[in-house]
C-alpha cells in the first residue's frame, strides 16, 4: 500500500506554464525588459561607430600616448606641454581629488558649528545661524561661484600693490603668495612626521574607547593628539637637520615669483563649494541633534555634566547614527559639484578632458573618462562612509 501511494506521488503530472501564475509573468517580464536595454544599447554602440567610421574619426584611447601640446596653470605635479595626454588627465584628477578633501573637511567643521549654533539658547547665534542657511542654500551654486571669483579678482590690488599681510605673505588679484619649504630633505620628513601622526592619533583613540569602556577612566586624546600633530613634524625636521631657509616670494616684473601660491580659481572654488555644501550639513547636523531624546539630556544635566559636555560625549555620538547617511550624499553633492570649476577657469579634471577632447576629437572617450573619474571617486566615498556608519553603528546582543 505504500509502495503505490509513492508510485502515485511520484506520478503527478507535472507543472504546466500558465500566464495566470504571477511567477511565469514575472520571467517573461524580466526577459523582456532585458531584451529591450540589449536591443537599445546594440543600436546606439552600432550607430555610434558607423557614425565615427563614416567621419573618419579613430576611436579608442591610443590619443593618451601623444604629446598634449598646452600648458596647464595650476598643477601639482609637474607638468609641461611636452608631456602627454594622460599626464593631463592625471593632474585634473590631483586637482579634482584636491579640492574634494579640503572641502569636504572644511565644509564638515563649519557645517557641524553652523548647526550647532541654530540650536543655541542665545536668540542672536541662533538667528544668524539660520539666516546663513538660508541663504546659502538658496542661492545657486554658480552664482556664489561668480561672486566669489569677482570678489578676489575685482577688489584686490595688483601685484605691483600687493597687501602685505605679514613678512613674505603677500595678497593680490593674482592669488595670495606665502613662503614655501624649500627643496630639503627635512621637510620631507616633516610631511612624513605628520601623517605618521595621524597614523598613531587613530591607534591612540581606540586603544583610549578601551581603556575608558573596561576601566571607566578617561585618557586625554585631544591634548594627546595637539602634542603628536606638533611633535612629530617637528622631529622630522629637527632630524633632517633643521633647516630654516625658504622659498619667499618676490616681486619680478609683474607678478610674484617663488614660495606657494593660492590662486584665485581654486580659492573661489574652495570658498564656494564649502559655504553651500556647509550650510546643507547644518541642516542634517541640527536634525540629528534632534532626533537625540531630549531626556539624554536631563539625565547628563542631573548627573552635573554641562550643556557642552552632554553634546560632545552623549548627544553628538548617539546623533552621528542618524547624520551619517545624509552626510555621505552632501560629501558626494560637494565631490560632483566641483565640477563646475570650468566656469571660472580651475583646471579640474572636467576642465582638462574638455581641452583634450577639443584637441583631440575624441568627445566620447573623454566624456568617458569624465564619468569614470567621478564614479571612482564617489563609489570611494560611499564606501568608506559605509564602513564607518557600520562602525559606528549599535550591536545588538
Amino acid at each position: 500500500m505504500a509502495d503505490h501511494q509513492s508510485k502515485g506521488a511520484q506520478a503527478a503530472p507535472p507543472r504546466r506554464l500558465n500566464w495566470n501564475d504571477p511567477d511565469v509573468r514575472s520571467v517573461v517580464y524580466q526577459v523582456v525588459a532585458v531584451s529591450i536595454v540589449v536591443a537599445v544599447a546594440w543600436f546606439l554602440i552600432s550607430n555610434t561607430l558607423h557614425n565615427l567610421s563614416i567621419r573618419n574619426i579613430s576611436t579608442g584611447f591610443d590619443f593618451l600616448g601623444r604629446e598634449s601640446g598646452f600648458a596647464i596653470g595650476e598643477s601639482p605635479i609637474a607638468f609641461g606641454p611636452e608631456n602627454t595626454y594622460a599626464r593631463a588627465i592625471l593632474v585634473g584628477l590631483l586637482n579634482t581629488i584636491r579640492v574634494a578633501v579640503i572641502g569636504i573637511i572644511l565644509a564638515t567643521i563649519i557645517g557641524t558649528i553652523v548647526g550647532i549654533a541654530r540650536l543655541s539658547k542665545n536668540w542672536l547665534i541662533a538667528k544668524l545661524s539660520m539666516i546663513y542657511v538660508e541663504v546659502i542654500r538658496n542661492v545657486p551654486l554658480l552664482l556664489q561661484l561668480f561672486f566669489w571669483y569677482a570678489l578676489i579678482t575685482e577688489t584686490l590690488p595688483g601685484p605691483r600693490s600687493a597687501i602685505n599681510l605679514m613678512p613674505g605673505v603677500f595678497m593680490s588679484n593674482r592669488g595670495i603668495k606665502v613662503p614655501a619649504p624649500t627643496d630639503h630633505f627635512a621637510f620631507d620628513l616633516a610631511a612624513i612626521g605628520f601623517l605618521l601622526a595621524f597614523v598613531l592619533i587613530a591607534i591612540m583613540a581606540n586603544l583610549a574607547k578601551k581603556r575608558q569602556d573596561a576601566t571607566g577612566k578617561p585618557f586625554p586624546i585631544y591634548r594627546t593628539a595637539l602634542a603628536l600633530l606638533v611633535g612629530m613634524p617637528f622631529l622630522g625636521w629637527l632630524i633632517g637637520g633643521a633647516p630654516l631657509e625658504l622659498d619667499v616670494p618676490k616681486l619680478q616684473g609683474f607678478n610674484y615669483v617663488g614660495g606657494a601660491t593660492l590662486t584665485p580659481e581654486f580659492a573661489a572654488l574652495l570658498f564656494g563649494l564649502v559655504l553651500y555644501t556647509a550650510g546643507f550639513i547644518a541642516e542634517v547636523v541640527r536634525a540629528g541633534i534632534q532626533a537625540v531624546n531630549y531626556g539624554q539630556w536631563e539625565a547628563a544635566g542631573a548627573i552635573g555634566l554641562t550643556r557642552t559636555q552632554t553634546l560632545r560625549l552623549i548627544v553628538l555620538p548617539q546623533s552621528l547614527r542618524v547624520i551619517i547617511p545624509p552626510m555621505t550624499s552632501q560629501y558626494l553633492n560637494l565631490t560632483k559639484n566641483s565640477s563646475l570649476a570650468v566656469a571660472i577657469g580651475y583646471p579640474d579634471i572636467v576642465s582638462i578632458a574638455n581641452t583634450t577632447l577639443n584637441q583631440t576629437g575624441q568627445a566620447i572617450e573623454g566624456i568617458m573618462i569624465i564619468m569614470a573619474v567621478y564614479l571612482a571617486i564617489s563609489l570611494s566615498i560611499s564606501f568608506f562612509m559605509n564602513w564607518y556608519n557600520k562602525h559606528i553603528a549599535l550591536v545588538e546582543r
